[in-house]
């Protein structure tokens, strides 16, 4: 069967997540450019073998990360429409709700999109182990709130007809 995910979510999360989302892109765009602890946890070893870890990384790398780029271009394209905020935006136009409906294709997209967002952040706030996460540090907020988001799509797309 053929799901669909409704997603509501308001014009400003639509248009934080379209942010990252674009970030995440030009990311891995630029992956080629040099050696970022990011890029290397999203195309971990696949062997502990360094010369084969290397050669494998070497032959996949590249497809790997152009699948992720397609996967936020679609993320991209489906937070469009919500993400457009107006020239002088009021509050109760930020906190409007808009639905998004998204095939299963685009709602895949979307888990490994902000899985991979997550994990990037992750890296970046030195997040290792479940204890390095601290709640109450503020710049942790991003990483729970797409940790949030994550767990609904995955609700939504796991219940039973």
């Amino acid at each position: 069967m053929n799901r669909e995910v409704v997603l509501e979510i308001t014009r400003l999360e639509a248009a934080h997540l379209a942010g990252l989302a674009g970030q995440f892109a030009e990311l891995v765009d630029d992956a080629a450019s040099g050696d970022d602890p990011a890029i290397d946890r999203l195309v971990p070893a696949a062997y502990e073998d360094s010369d084969a870890a290397q050669e494998f990384r070497d032959l996949t790398e590249r497809e790997l990360l152009g699948r992720r780029a397609d996967d936020a271009a679609l993320v991209l394209a489906s937070l469009e429409p919500a993400a457009r905020l107006p020239d002088d935006p009021e509050e109760s136009l930020l906190l409007e709700k808009v639905e998004l409906r998204l095939d299963a294709d685009v709602a895949q997209a979307w888990l490994r999109t902000l899985a991979a967002v997550r994990l990037v952040l992750a890296t970046r706030l030195g997040i290792t182990e479940t204890d390095d996460h601290d709640p109450a540090d503020a710049r942790f907020g991003i990483y729970d709130w797409l940790g949030y988001r994550l767990d609904g799509l995955v609700s939504a797309l796991d219940t039973d007809d």
